[in-house]
Order: structure tokens, then C-alpha cells, then sequence
């Protein structure tokens, strides 16, 4: 599984990407901590990719940026919102914007990694 991971905090880059990388089949292939980085990324591998990881608050711009891009994506990819932010509203125009699900950064990072190997699981079975 392929990630990309869309974060500005260094300190949660590096959780993030050790937690992936203890998937089975799980790595990191970019990390971005602005909008325009993400969305250059992507347009430059849109097949580099099986799940992108975003948060909404970035160095520059914002998730949703990202996650609009993504739509343009193949049936088997993925993108998941990650963020302190998660009044109802927010998580809807989330979906709205792309996203698959929505994780609450501060209570349900164990739910996202069980999302993660899940996933991961599924490619593996599938491909």
C-alpha cells in the first residue's frame, strides 16, 4: 500500500509514516506539508499512489484542495481525512470534496490504523 501523506506537523509526518511503515506492505512514498506540493505530486504519479492521507490545516492551503484532486483517481485508490478539526460540517464537506472517511486525529488514530491494514489487506488480494 502505497501512501501518500499529507501533513504539516513534522512530528506527526514521522508517527504517521513509522505506524504505515509497520503495516504489512505499507511505505510511504511522498510527504507533503502544502496543498500545491500534494496536488504537483499527484498530477506527476497519478498511479503512485493507493491511499492518500490528508489534514485539512497545512503550511499552505488546505485539504480540501487536495482532496479535490483525488477525485481523478482509479477505483482501487483512496483518500482519508486526518485533523483536530471535526465539527459535523466539516467531515461532510470532506466527503463532499473526496474523502473516504474521516478520522478525528486526537481519538481515532487506532481507527485509522485499523483502516490501514484493512485497506492494505484488501490490495493485497486483490492484486
Amino acid at each position: 500500500m502505497r501512501v501518500l501523506l499529507v501533513e504539516d506537523n513534522p512530528a506527526m509526518q514521522q508517527e504517521m509514516a513509522r505506524t504505515i511503515g509497520a503495516i504489512p506492505g505499507g511505505r510511504v512514498v511522498q510527504v507533503a506539508d502544502a496543498a500545491d506540493t500534494a496536488i504537483d505530486w499527484l498530477d506527476a504519479n497519478p498511479e503512485g499512489w493507493d491511499l492518500a492521507i490528508v489534514d485539512l490545516f497545512l503550511a499552505t492551503g488546505h485539504g480540501f484542495q487536495v482532496l479535490r484532486r483525488c477525485k481523478r483517481r482509479g477505483p482501487h485508490q483512496r483518500a482519508v481525512v486526518v485533523s483536530n478539526y471535526t465539527r459535523a460540517p466539516v467531515a461532510d464537506y470532506a466527503r463532499q470534496a473526496g474523502a473516504d472517511r474521516f478520522f478525528d486525529k486526537s481519538l481515532e488514530l487506532d481507527a485509522l490504523v485499523q483502516y490501514c491494514k484493512g485497506f492494505g489487506d484488501t490490495l493485497a488480494r486483490s492484486g
